[in-house]
């Protein structure tokens, strides 16, 4: 091998060893630099988290409950004037409760609404809005049967009035969120929040109403007091869906209020004419379809309403038998008293023809059957 050869074959190795160190510090410097990168990464990953922790802290600190973008004291302070005290003195002592300014436009009127119960034997009645000034009112309409009242205030400057937004209470669903304005124990401008606990009850007010139930009623756990009776039940943007008007003793967490519906129903009668008659009648008496009765009587439902009476003259007499089980109306499944006693108030009128639905025995043969009854009207409530 000649000199040159050798000469240049060490050069190669020299050269190939030097690319060997030069990539392996190559290599090395990238493995840094990622290394360096990843670790950069999950620094800032880190501090990420940590900024979003220490944000969930500073709100969960700071907590402001908003409902559909308006915090409750602001739906509160947008409300709150138009809830007034209602002051009431009757033969035998006096009665508190509240009630809300509304809008009649179709006379371009200002009213106050508020419970029947609220106002019953009323000698005198005085409203007090929320800045101390009262005023005399007068009964324009009553309903019993709903436990409603439409009252006119008298001398009262227009600029007091601020009249709430009423709305159809027929989108409600059991779990909405509501709020309950009033003057619980004479407590003026109270509030309290709660939800829909339940639709489609009724309730009876035996002084008032008689035998009959007042039907279709919200259930709240907002609640409600002696002298809420009359204010507005909310939903979250302050609009009126029902009217508180009932607890049950010693409970906890049971509020009823009329619906909406029903006040946006009535109230051309009760202004114009002083009362409603609009409540169909069917003419029967009876109680729920349970498991155990249902088992008793040998039927082949477990739910509706069995008729234990049918009165003779009224509507279905000649049509309904006792021991009947009421299981639908114009083809509605009914379940229990509430379904048709809601049913009846929220789709028909007297003098309409109703289809009943009926389980009946016929000795050890049980029949479904239609029978049509045309609705007759409730008779006048006790005085």
């Amino acid at each position: 091998m000649s000199e040159y050869q050798t000469k240049s074959s060490s050069f190669l190795a020299l050269l190939f060893i030097a690319g060997l160190v030069v990539g392996g510090m190559i290599s090395s410097y990238i493995a840094i630099q990622e290394n360096t990168s990843l670790k950069n990464e999950v620094s800032n990953l880190q501090s990420l988290v940590s900024k979003l922790w220490g944000s969930q802290t500073i709100i969960n600190n700071s907590i402001t409950v908003y409902q559909n973008g308006s915090s409750l004291s602001e739906i509160y302070a947008k409300v709150k004037d138009s809830v007034v005290l209602i002051y009431v003195q009757t033969s035998v002592g006096a009665v508190q409760g509240s009630g809300f300014v509304y809008n009649y436009t179709y006379r371009s009127m200002m009213v106050i609404v508020t419970n029947y119960h609220v106002v019953h034997n009323a000698v005198n009645i005085s409203i007090t809005f929320p800045d101390g000034e009262g005023y005399e009112a007068t009964v324009l309409g009553t309903d019993p049967y709903a436990d409603l009242a439409i009252l006119k205030p008298i001398n009262v400057p227009e600029e007091k009035f601020k009249p709430l937004t009423v709305v159809s209470s027929s989108t409600l669903q059991v779990g909405d969120p509501v709020i309950a304005i009033g003057n619980p124990y004479g407590l003026v401008g109270s509030m309290t929040t709660g939800i829909i606990s339940a639709l489609g009850r009724t309730i009876v007010e035996e002084e008032y109403a008689g035998r009959f139930a007042i039907a279709n009623i919200i259930q709240t756990s907002a609640p409600i007091n002696p002298g809420n009776s009359g204010g507005p039940l909310l939903n979250i943007l302050g609009e009126v869906v029902g009217i508180t008007t009932a607890i049950i003793e010693n409970s906890q967490g049971l509020g009823f209020a009329i619906p909406s519906n029903t006040l946006q129903r009535e109230v051309f009668a009760l202004i114009e004419y002083g009362n409603y008659t609009g409540h169909s009648y069917l003419g029967i008496e009876g109680r729920d379809i349970s498991y155990e009765t249902a088992k008793q009587l040998g039927l082949n439902v477990t739910y509706g309403w069995w008729v234990t009476k049918v009165i003779e003259g009224d509507p279905s007499y000649g049509q309904l038998q006792e021991g009947d089980v009421i299981i639908a109306l114009n083809g509605t499944k009914i379940r229990n008293g509430d379904d048709m006693s809601s049913y009846l108030e929220e789709k028909t009128l007297p003098g309409e023809t109703l289809i009943l639905t009926v389980i009946r025995r016929d000795g050890e043969t049980l029949r479904k059957i239609d029978l049509p009854v045309v609705l007759g009207r409730r008779p006048p409530p006790p005085v």
